[in-house]
């Protein structure tokens, strides 16, 4: 069989669905975004990166404060992650709606999910126009972890938080681990 040629698109998939929460510069106006379309993009200083759509309300409120956190997901949290992506905050309160409880950050002031297994605290860098997003680069000042989803010897489980990612417009949980860094070139016991 031959591959198909399609039209250039976004086919890097799965990716991660989180929940980014944020807040007026002010700190009074708190909301949540639901966003597919973050990554690492850098690990000495920790960098990630969102790109938001500048019509989207929480733009203008990441982009006058500089901050927001990078709220992971689980299957437990499925119905709010979606809820936060199809409703907008000039419309709704979504931590009320969504029974989600804003938490305060270490040291950023955009609120964190208290219900989230990992809270990412960010301060952004930069902000890059690319065409119908614009990316926003961020510095991770902090990371929150949630206990109950690490393991004895104070590693993040994933297995435990039972994350979900998205693609073409599907939420999926993740399966089973099936190898870890390295594993192809582990010299094999004698």
């Amino acid at each position: 069989m031959a591959k198909q040629i399609w039209r250039p698109g976004n086919q890097l998939y799965p990716l991660p669905a989180v929940m980014v929460s944020c807040a007026s510069a002010d700190g009074e106006e708190k909301n949540i975004i639901t966003i597919a379309w973050a990554g690492t993009i850098c690990s000495n200083p920790a960098m990630i990166s969102i790109s938001i759509r500048p019509q989207r309300h929480s733009y203008k409120l990441i982009k006058e404060s500089g901050e927001f956190v990078v709220n992971l997901t689980t299957k437990e949290l499925a119905y709010a992650t979606d809820w936060c992506g199809v409703k907008s905050g000039r419309d709704f309160d979504k931590f009320k709606e969504m029974k989600l409880t804003p938490e305060a950050s270490s040291v950023v002031k955009a609120p964190s999910i208290k219900e989230s297994p990992v809270s990412i605290e960010c301060k952004v860098k930069q902000i890059i126009p690319l065409g119908t997003h614009d990316m926003f680069i961020a510095e991770v000042v902090a990371v929150q972890a949630d206990e109950k989803y690490l393991d004895e010897t104070g590693r993040f489980d994933l297995q435990k938080a039972n994350p979900i990612c998205y693609s073409h417009g599907h939420y999926y949980e993740l399966g089973k681990e099936i190898g870890k860094f390295g594993f192809s070139v582990k010299k094999k016991k004698k």
